[in-house]
């Protein structure tokens, strides 16, 4: 198997590569219908998303409600659909696979019924580009494999960036995938792998593969736990009641009342029984990339990441934004909701007053209604709306988490004004997006990055606002508890979307004409 990954033709792989979006519209974390969309997309299209969310649970009675709830907590990482493996004496390994909101799935009793025993993994995701508007079942982790030694399902958050080349090969040797997730070449190389246990065989197919992966893995007595080498991802590891919680965020945790341990280390793969835990490290020592957008926004702000505050590390975002790049205004006002906590931080450097002067509709989710064009020209003003009475006759700065497209900022800035607003100020809690992320986020292909195209001036003219700055990423660290700032010679965090500095090669997408060269060079920091 050592050969697998090398030479081939390549061969498309649908798996976590882009899909459809329709902006995070669960409870404490919307983007709030990011989009002037093109032809075919939804209205809520121009924001960074991530792929998906998973839960693990061992040791509880009834471990499918627990999951379900986990994956409620981490509604934001996928909205499109979700899933739940279970295994218990009497059934076996048992799975259910929806499409739509966890809360509408799988709070039916029919279903959790289905879902017996007392170890239990769930995933939450978006759609695919295989199967882009139509999300297929097939599709929707955990996914499902019989092994000599037993069952075993597995749920994938990150992207691989060899998958095409490592399917391709499969294929030549005689695999036959049965979808089209990236997550299934792990399934079939472990298969392949002339290891014993499934945790060994584990091992082999993760050596193989590239890029960035948390994922949990399940037998009938075991849930295996394992990051990248670089850590790209999230995974934590809590306890409850002499029962064992593997989740991708702390909030997943708080919801079942469950304690927070520790952090799945870079590189790390643990095996948790209802005995214990042990520790391995099948990889080779890297250093820790961890991306730093999920402080900036897909993380949920009451989580905690590497000992930090998500919400403090937003809110510090702002207090650096104030620092460099101040404006003489009259309100500062979020982008409701990802923008609040570096409004707040913006508002209490500057001394600027902080108001709601944007109005988020909780009520639109993403099957609200067909998006005809007339609905499509509506744009943003079917999930936002301008508080009139506070903004007419002010200057406003408006603080949001970041600028892709920029279709969405000029529409909200034309409410802003439409609304009577003086001068409309953006500030970004990011630096700007010039580069697609290929570990695990849907970014639009890089001529379609506004930043990409135009610089700092370029893309306020182009929005039509007073002034538009961001945060450098110097400043961005600094929130982020790297008092230095960043260091160039060895970053601290994946900003690749940010810098063009890909801490591991995107294999698939340079073979796809995505980025130019055999080595991406970086931007200039």
């Amino acid at each position: 198997m050592s050969g697998i990954g090398s030479g081939g033709p390549d061969t498309p792989c649908y798996g976590h590569d882009r899909h459809e979006i329709h902006g995070h519209g669960d409870p404490g974390h919307d983007h709030s219908g990011h989009a002037e969309p093109e032809h075919g997309e939804t209205p809520f299209d121009d924001s960074l998303h991530e792929e998906c969310g998973v839960f693990g649970v061992l040791g509880l009675d009834d471990a499918s409600t627990y999951a379900a709830l986990g994956l409620h907590a981490l509604q934001h990482r996928g909205q499109e659909a979700a899933g739940i493996a279970t295994w218990h004496p009497g059934t076996g390994f048992n799975v259910e696979r929806r499409l739509g909101y966890v809360r509408d799935e799988f709070t039916k009793t029919e279903v959790i019924d289905k879902l017996p025993g007392r170890i239990s993994l769930g995933h939450t995701r978006y759609s695919t580009a295989g199967h882009k508007g139509q999300t297929a079942l097939r599709d929707i982790q955990p996914l499902l494999a019989d092994f000599a030694m037993g069952s075993f399902a597995i749920a994938h958050n990150g992207n691989l960036t060899n998958a095409d080349k490592l399917r391709a090969k499969l294929i030549e040797r005689g695999a036959i995938f049965q979808s089209g997730s990236d997550t299934e070449c792990i399934l079939h190389l472990m298969a392949r792998s002339m290891q014993q246990t499934i945790p060994d065989k584990m091992k082999d197919a993760l050596r193989l593969v590239e890029g960035a992966f948390s994922l949990i893995g399940m037998t009938r007595t075991k849930m295996i736990g394992v990051r990248d080498p670089m850590g790209i991802r999230p995974l934590v590891l809590g306890r409850k009641d002499g029962a064992w919680i593997l989740a991708s965020e702390t909030c997943a945790l708080d919801i079942i009342g469950a304690d927070f341990e520790r952090e799945i280390e870079p590189g790390e793969m643990i095996i948790v029984s209802e005995t214990g835990i042990t520790s391995h490290r099948p990889f080779e020592p890297a250093p820790s990339r961890f991306c730093v957008f999920e402080y900036v926004y897909f993380s949920r702000p009451d989580s905690q990441i590497g000992g930090l505050s998500v919400y403090e590390a937003r809110r510090l975002i702002g207090v650096e934004l104030a620092r460099e790049a101040p404006a003489e205004a009259d309100l500062v006002c979020p982008i409701p909701d990802s923008g609040t906590p570096a409004a707040i931080g913006f508002s209490q450097e500057s001394g600027i007053p902080f108001a709601m002067g944007i109005i988020r509709n909780p009520y639109v989710g993403r099957t609200f209604i067909e998006p005809t064009q007339q609905i499509r020209d509506m744009g943003v003003r079917l999930k936002l709306n301008v508080n009139r009475a506070l903004v007419a006759g002010k200057r406003v700065v408006l603080v949001d988490d970041s600028v892709v497209r920029g279709t969405t900022s000029r529409k909200i800035k034309e409410m802003v004004l439409a609304a009577g607003a003086r001068e409309v100020h953006f500030r970004i809690a990011s630096p700007p997006t010039r580069w697609s992320c290929f570990y695990g986020v849907d970014t639009p292909d890089r001529e379609k990055l506004l930043a990409a195209r135009m610089d700092e001036a370029e893309m306020a003219r182009h929005l039509g606002v007073d002034s538009l700055r961001f945060v450098s990423l110097d400043g961005l660290y600094r929130a982020c508890g790297m008092a230095e700032g960043r260091d160039r010679s060895a970053p601290r965090f994946c900003d690749a979307c940010f810098s063009g500095d890909y801490p591991v090669d995107p294999r698939d997408a340079r073979a796809k004409g995505k980025i130019d060269g055999p080595v991406l060079d970086p931007a200039p920091v």
